[in-house]
Order: structure tokens, then sequence, then C-alpha cells
């Protein structure tokens, strides 16, 4: 599943590419991508005739605000397992797992593949609040790139949970955007092991982890994210973080750090990778 890395990486590449150029149309080939409207020709003439300003990234959410006119308001998307967002020309062959097209000028567009069709597609029409639709948003936490995310705020979160701290951080109301790979890399940043219970954490370790998580991703982003399986830019290109990850899918290997093997356990029905030397 795309992560926070891996978002933001599209959404950079979506303002490079896709603004201020009027909508002309759309296609969707599975209807149920399209969360809202619950019309499909609703859904394509509300976004018909816009234009996107910017993008934001709220967690795993990109939100695409519409130009000021009739047809205002917000796109959202959320990639899920295998959502891949692709600026391609229209005579590009279609990819089995396309699941919705929108048209633009010159014979581009912004195609959603999504093998898994968990994706989800959604247009809020002006004067609707964003989180009314997209009901996720309003649950989210604080980004680890906001104000918001300090080490009293990560500390607050944690208290009184009596679960493995790698389970926790995969809460998106704990960490909005954090999801299993750079969980992995930041415990093993921070020298804690996924095991440990958050009621259990000191609170010098809660300073190393809120440090790590904010250090893994921007690493991550600055590698244009991680391509295990599914994950593409929008462009069309993977992301190189993979070859560098400290501890994830990297059982049997030696620690980049002591050389002792990387160790892979199931938790709350994850995969969770550490290094049981430097992590305590």
């Amino acid at each position: 599943m795309p992560e926070l890395p891996e978002v933001e990486t599209v959404r950079r590449g979506l303002n490079q590419l896709t603004l201020n150029q009027e909508i002309t149309g759309g296609d969707v080939l599975l209807d149920r991508t399209i969360a809202y409207p619950f019309s499909v020709g609703e859904f394509v003439a509300g976004i018909k005739g816009s234009a996107i300003t910017t993008w934001h990234r709220r967690g795993k959410y990109l939100l695409a605000e519409l130009s000021p006119s009739l047809f205002a308001g917000w796109l959202g998307v959320h990639l899920r397992m295998t959502g891949q967002l692709l600026w391609l020309h229209r005579d590009e062959p279609l990819h089995k797992h396309t699941r919705v097209r929108l048209f633009f000028g010159d014979h581009q567009e912004l195609r959603f593949v999504d093998q898994r069709t968990f994706g989800q597609m959604w247009w809020v029409p002006p004067g609707i609040a964003v989180e009314s639709i997209i009901t996720g948003l309003a649950k989210l936490a604080a980004d680890p790139f906001s104000p918001e995310f300090t080490v009293e705020y990560l500390a607050l979160k944690l208290q009184n949970r009596r679960r493995p701290i790698k389970t926790a951080l995969l809460d998106q109301s704990v960490v909005a955007g954090l999801g299993n790979i750079y969980a992995d890399e930041a415990l093993f940043r921070s020298e804690v092991l996924p095991e440990t219970l958050c009621t259990d954490l000191q609170l010098k370790q809660i300073e190393r982890l809120r440090t790590a998580i904010i250090q893994v991703l921007e690493t991550s982003i600055e590698a244009g994210g991680t391509t295990f399986s599914n994950f593409l830019s929008v462009k069309g290109t993977n992301g190189n973080y993979g070859g560098v990850a400290w501890v994830y899918n990297r059982a049997g290997e030696p620690c980049r750090v002591c050389d002792t093997a990387i160790v892979r356990i199931r938790l709350a029905g994850r995969s969770s990778h550490f290094c049981p030397q430097c992590q305590r």
C-alpha cells in the first residue's frame, strides 16, 4: 500500500504536470471506484470544465483544489493498496486495470489504474465541507511534517495504549500517513522493538521515535518512495528507497549497523522486521 512518501511523491508529480489545465471530460470504467457522487455521470459532469489549482496531501489522501468557477469544488483520491495515478498521452494503450480516465488538453490524460480495486475517487461540490464527504479525513491524526506533531503530542497519543508500538503506529488516528514499511524503519532508527508496549515507552524513546519518523519519511521522499510491487510515480517510475531500507523486507540479511541477521515476525497480522541487537 502506498504510504506517506509514495503519496507525497505522487502529489509533487501531479503539481508539476496537471495544474491550470482544463479537464475536458472523463471516462469511468469501474463505477465503484467513484465513492461520491453516487452517480458516475454526476461525477464527470462535476469536474468537467474545471482546472486543478493545486494538489494537497492529508495523510494518504490526495486532494485537488479545483479552480473557482461553476464547476469548482474538490477532487479527492485514495490509492489504497494498488492504486496508481499516471499522466499519459491519450493514445497510450489502456492497462487492463484502468478504472478512471480524466481528459485534459493536448491529448493528455490522468489515468487511475488499480489492480485490487480498493482505490476511491470523490468529487466534493463547492460549498460542502470536504470532511463531510471524505469522512476518513476527520479521523486522521497530525501529519508528521506538521507543527502539531511534537514529542508531547506523540506521547499523549501513545499513553494508556496497552498494545505494541508497531501496531499503534499503523493507526491513522495516532500518526497520519505511516504504514508498515516506515513504521519498521522508524522503530529501527529509534532503537525500539516493535513488540514494546506503548505504556512501557520512556519519554526519551518517544523523542527518538518522533525524530526517526520524520527522518525516515524525508529520506524516502527524496528517493521517490518505495516500490516493492505496484507503486509508480505519476511519470511511471519506480521508487528507490527499498534499496537502502534498514530492515523492511530484509529478513535474514545482515543489519547495516551490526551485521546481526534481520528478523521477521507476525504482529497483529502484519509482518514486522527488526534487528534483535540494535533494537531493545
